[in-house]
């Protein structure tokens, strides 16, 4: 079964870059090894206004093109380089870009239709989405995909066109044109916090805390904010990171809910899965790394989840 050993190759050196296992530990192949989880990672929503930097790659669609074999943060040009490295390393993921001027579609047939993806990235989108894309994303959703949105501080609107990732987010969850009702049992505050390091709680069958690339222990908030859950709207909502001494339904930083056949996982700063790496002149903060938190675990834990992998 040569394509079964390598692809545990894969994930065996995938591990040891996040610093979750040592070289040369075993992985134990099995059968979803060899499966390739498609995900999509947002560059239409202005995700490289003011000093922000989220991509994975400035290759775009394809990170490959910048470089078809990378084994640093430095082999792609991107604060979520780490990110994006880790899991092509692994041999299961594919991963894209939809790059600006892009729009969110389902159903279309086009190359980076959402149909064509197990999971979606956006990661701290500072432009609205169009109400197509708002019904492109639910019915994304609904029909079994995963959508992993990242949020920043109330009063963060990188391009100065009046709205900053919270309104935006919120706006998604509200007037989306498919379910208005707070489909997904939460919402994002409207705060700023400037440095804490959220928690996550005692739940050892939390599959985002405790996946296959790590357990969690915590995060951080360096600028950020938090989320209210509602589980009278939607009883799956949980938050699994909070900010000490909270819990319950205020000061969640990450959480998980699902909706239809899909899920929902929710980041409250895009501080945290960012590298320290990326274009030139851009102020980033090496969160992937930072000693305090255990960011990579987390957004590649929940990158799994919400890929069903």
């Amino acid at each position: 079964m040569p394509r079964l050993r390598t692809a545990a190759a894969l994930l065996a050196t995938a591990l040891v870059t996040v610093g979750l296992t040592a070289p040369g530990a075993p992985v134990t192949p099995t059968a979803s090894a060899v499966t390739t989880h498609r995900v999509l990672f947002d560059n239409s929503k202005a995700e490289t206004a003011g000093n922000a930097d989220w991509i994975v790659s400035t290759a775009q669609p394809d990170p490959l093109a910048e470089n078809a074999h990378p084994t640093t943060d430095k082999n792609w040009t991107g604060a979520l380089s780490s990110w994006g490295i880790a899991l092509q390393q692994t041999g299961q993921y594919s991963l894209k870009t939809l790059p600006p001027g892009g729009t969110f579609t389902f159903g279309t047939g086009a190359p980076l239709d959402l149909a064509n993806f197990d999971t979606v990235v956006i990661p701290e989108p500072n432009i609205r989405f169009t109400p197509d894309e708002k019904a492109a994303l639910m019915h994304f959703v609904q029909n079994g995909g995963g959508l992993f949105l990242i949020s920043d501080h109330t009063m963060s609107d990188r391009n100065n066109d009046g709205f900053d990732s919270p309104a935006i987010i919120n706006d998604l969850f509200t007037n989306n044109g498919v379910d208005n009702s707070d489909p997904f049992g939460f919402s994002v505050d409207l705060v700023k916090i400037h440095n804490e390091n959220p928690r996550a709680v005692d739940d050892p069958a939390d599959p985002v805390l405790h996946g296959p690339f790590g357990t969690v222990t915590g995060s951080i908030i360096r600028d950020g904010t938090t989320m209210t859950l509602h589980p009278a709207d939607n009883p799956t909502v949980k938050g699994i990171v909070y900010r000490p001494d909270s819990s319950g339904n205020t000061g969640a930083f990450f959480v998980t809910s699902t909706f239809g056949n899909g899920r929902i996982a929710a980041w409250g700063d895009s501080s945290p899965p960012e590298d320290g790496t990326g274009q030139p002149h851009n102020a980033l903060h090496d969160g992937w790394n930072d000693p305090a938190g255990t960011d990579a675990a987390l957004a590649l834990n929940a990158t799994a989840w919400l890929s069903k992998a």
